[in-house]
């Protein structure tokens, strides 16, 4: 038998958040930048503008939602491209393989000792290089789709077993 999970959210439910009727992404992630309603809420919807600039054909999620957090905006093609995440001091885009990304512009500036993930911290009056991101955004989808059009090599063929039954 499942255990029901708990709808109780500790703040005003957005739509699309746990116990919510099932919306869109895109409509989720509409309504968290309005229910933000402040600098984070504008500085999201411009990362989002740009994301879209950078790769029309990139598709929008909405993960991680659970009774303890609202859950995280993803731009994801071929792969997870980045996220969106909002905290009370700062707008974090986490790019997923971000480590493996070139960026000559110095943008990533957060979680820089991993070995996969880099992002960027965008605080209250910070600008943004928007052609800087769209580089960094266009390089990680080719990343992604890097190798997605290669055939898998065919698996060997598995030798019989050789034990016997007694």
């Amino acid at each position: 038998m499942t255990k029901p999970v708990p709808v109780s959210h500790p703040r005003k439910p957005t739509p699309g958040f746990v116990g919510a009727p099932v919306e869109s992404a895109s409509a989720v992630i509409d309504a968290r930048i309005k229910e933000l309603g402040d600098w984070r809420g504008k500085t999201l919807a411009k990362v989002r503008a740009i994301v879209h600039e950078a790769d029309p054909e990139i598709v929008e999620e909405w993960k991680w939602a659970k009774p303890t957090s609202p859950g995280t905006p993803v731009w994801s093609h071929g792969g997870i491209v980045c996220t969106g995440e909002t905290y009370k001091n700062v707008v974090k885009m986490t790019f997923a393989k971000g480590a493996a990304l070139q960026d000559p512009s110095g943008l990533f500036n957060s979680s820089l000792d991993g070995n996969v993930r880099r992002a960027i911290d965008i605080h209250e009056g910070d600008k943004v290089d928007e052609a800087a991101l769209k580089d960094l955004i266009c390089a990680a989808v080719a990343l992604n789709l890097k190798g997605k059009n290669k055939p898998k090599p065919k698996p060997k063929p598995r030798r019989a077993s050789s034990k016997r039954a007694d």
